[in-house]
């Protein structure tokens, strides 16, 4: 009885320390964020704060100065170019060098290698890029006869561009991520089924499409669930680029939830959507493991009455 208590207690004697940091940085400020949500609070000094109750999340929702739906939709539609662009081409990229193409490694470096760099270094470069004066893109556009393609007001400058041009770099430095996730899963996939199925005459495609997709669809998962919850709390790149501009057309929760913070002294309506952006990164995550769950269900189902014919 002793020792198992002894070792009861030496496990959590070590498990504390990481306990205490993951309380300390993640748990407590939920908490006090979502505290702080039902408080008129317009200073970092907590004296003299009103509570409101659930007056900010209704201002949020229904007033037309904050725009909160504008950037929810943004948001929304960076995860939808990330899902049906981004993914696509990683796993077009981890399919082919999974097959041990020549140079493989040297690829998967050159791939991997703008995760490494830092977003706001990524942002000031792709300024570079852009800029309607000495940009490199208007210049590539010019010498193949496209002088007048760039919008008035710039590539970041304009409505109906500014969101493509801040989804391009999001791609150029995420691919190689989620393309390092599906290839080390790729790379599992058993040599030995793939020479079966290639014996039964199975081409290149169909042992990708029947066998390999199908065995690394949970690590899909995992990379829909990192491409839309990065989208709804992307922050870092949009605010180098055009801070939610112009006219709120890049505006996403982050950013205002940072313009609400520093701008407008309003650290309630902050804390608002603070809370709102934490349920929303869990409300699809969940949602996309139940589509994944469904899938394997019904294609489990579909298997077995096949069987029984």
């Amino acid at each position: 009885m002793k020792g198992k208590l002894y070792k009861r207690f030496t496990v959590v004697l070590f498990l504390l320390p990481a306990i205490v940091l993951f309380v300390s940085v993640l748990v407590a400020p939920i908490i006090m964020s979502g505290y702080y949500s039902f408080f008129d609070l317009r200073s970092i000094s907590t004296e003299g704060m009103e509570f409101c109750g659930v007056e900010n999340y209704k201002e949020l929702f229904t007033s037309g100065s904050i725009s909160f739906w504008k950037a929810l939709g943004n948001s929304m539609i960076l995860a939808a170019l990330s899902v049906f662009i981004q993914l696509p081409l990683s796993l077009g990229l981890a399919l082919m060098l999974g097959k041990g193409i020549k140079g493989e490694r040297i690829f998967l470096s050159i791939y991997f290698l703008p995760v490494l760099i830092s977003t706001v270094v990524i942002g000031q470069l792709w300024l570079k890029i852009y800029n309607p004066d000495y940009g490199i893109l208007n210049s590539v556009l010019a010498n193949l006869g496209f002088k007048d393609v760039m919008p008035a007001g710039g590539w970041l400058g304009n409505k109906s561009s500014a969101l493509w041009c801040v989804f391009i770099p999001t791609l150029w430095q995420y691919v190689g991520y989620h393309m390092l996730l599906m290839y080390a899963g790729v790379r599992s996939v058993s040599p030995e089924l793939r020479e079966a199925a290639k014996l039964d005459g199975a081409t290149d495609s169909q042992v990708d499409r029947y066998i390999v997709i199908p065995t690394i669809k949970p690590i899909i998962k995992v990379s829909v669930i990192f491409a839309v919850t990065g989208s709804l709390k992307s922050f870092d790149l949009i605010y180098v680029l055009t801070n939610g501009g112009p006219f709120h057309a890049t505006e996403v929760p982050s950013t205002l939830m940072i313009n609400m913070l520093f701008l407008r002294n309003r650290y309630g309506m902050g804390s608002t959507i603070a809370i709102l952006l934490i349920v929303l990164s869990f409300f699809f995550a969940i949602l996309i493991s139940i589509a994944f769950k469904e899938r394997d269900i019904y294609g489990k189902n579909r298997s077995e009455a096949a069987d029984e014919v």
